[in-house]
């Protein structure tokens, strides 16, 4: 086979929301084919083979693009403008009080009402080049929308290459003054939910300290050492093995701090693994914190793409972020976007086996 013709991207329409086209994007190469639609900018799907070659679906992710117009728990969709929660939806900004919306136990979470996640994506372009195929997103955020101060554009590209790697690039510039931080919060279940539960799968987390939480979810402010802590993955753990030593969350809901040597580089976040396909997932980032969550709330009733109804623990997400609450920590890394400079920011997910 000449890899140089494997890679290959096509668009379809899929119907109308609010008067705006829907796309459904798919982006191939020898192995691996990912569906993209530009409400919500979601992720629908990810087909990767197991070791014996069974091609499966593995990320959590409805049957229609249309279906994204209600999509409570963000499957596969890009999130923000801020991921992750805002203590009270407030902050204090250049000596003023900024209040955004409160959407999640009195506090702002994903952006609140009108996050990117309900948004109709603008498909800009497909991506056609020799290293690899993709797809590019725009959308805007008004000034004063769900709160947030500046007018915000946003551009998403999602790339599929040879080395069986989705990255995605996220960029944002502002006229003001503004919290900004976007990822994607695709849910995996490397079974291809073959197996309703990710208990069998093994996880190693590139951190050894997380960002300590209240009961309400919300950082208190310190940075605790993982050591000694269930919470701890610097060595792979069977996920069976710890989800109920979180009777609080009901799972996984933690905040990692991911080790890093210099700021900006990309470093490797977490690995996860299922031993019984043989299915691999490497994730790589230059942010400066993911939160690991293992769908602790699903009740069974929203059935997926897969045929099989979600359940608590079917699926893991791994989201590349800021750290929650940053507006109201000064020493977290900083997360106010400047007019005249580029929010950019990069996450890899690498697909491969374990033979």
């Amino acid at each position: 086979m000449n890899t140089r013709q494997a890679l290959s991207v096509a668009s379809r329409p899929c119907g109308h929301l609010h008067g705006a086209p829907l796309h459904l994007v798919t982006l191939q190469n020898e192995t691996i084919s990912v569906h993209i639609t530009n409400l919500g900018c979601a992720v629908m799907a990810i087909y990767t083979p197991d070791r014996h070659g069974r091609v499966k679906n593995i990320v959590a992710g409805l049957a229609r693009p249309l279906d994204y117009a209600h999509n409570p728990w963000y499957l596969g969709s890009v999130v923000g403008r801020y991921a992750n929660r805002i203590a009270a939806g407030r902050f204090m900004l250049d000596g003023q009080a900024v209040q955004l919306t409160v959407n999640n136990d009195h506090n702002h979470l994903h952006g609140g009402f009108a996050g990117f996640h309900t948004k109709v994506w603008t498909l800009v372009s497909l991506v056609r080049e020799e290293a690899h195929t993709g797809v590019e997103f725009t959308c805007f955020s008004e000034d004063g929308e769900e709160g947030y101060p500046g007018n915000l554009e946003v551009k998403v590209r999602y790339l599929l290459n040879h080395r069986h790697q989705l990255v995605m690039e996220y960029r944002a510039v502002t006229d003001k003054r503004t919290p900004v931080s976007i990822t994607n919060h695709s849910y995996f279940n490397l079974s291809g939910f073959e197996q309703a539960v990710v208990q069998d799968h093994l996880l190693h987390i590139n951190a050894q300290h997380y960002t300590e939480k209240n009961e309400r979810n919300l950082p208190t402010g310190r940075i605790l050492p993982l050591k000694g802590t269930p919470a701890d993955f610097t060595v792979p753990a069977r996920l069976g093995d710890r989800l109920h030593l979180f009777p609080q969350d009901c799972g996984l809901d933690h905040n990692y701090v991911l080790r890093r040597h210099q700021p900006g580089a990309m470093v490797p976040a977490a690995t996860l693994t299922d031993m019984d396909t043989g299915r691999r997932l490497r994730v790589f980032t230059d942010q400066h914190g993911m939160q690991v969550y293992t769908a602790n709330f699903w009740d069974g009733s929203i059935t997926g793409q897969q045929g099989r109804p979600y359940v608590q623990h079917g699926a893991i997400a791994l989201e590349t972020q800021a750290f929650p609450d940053s507006p109201n920590h000064a020493h977290f890394p900083g997360a106010i976007l400047e007019p005249g400079e580029e929010y950019r920011t990069i996450t890899v997910y690498e697909f491969g086996l374990n033979v």
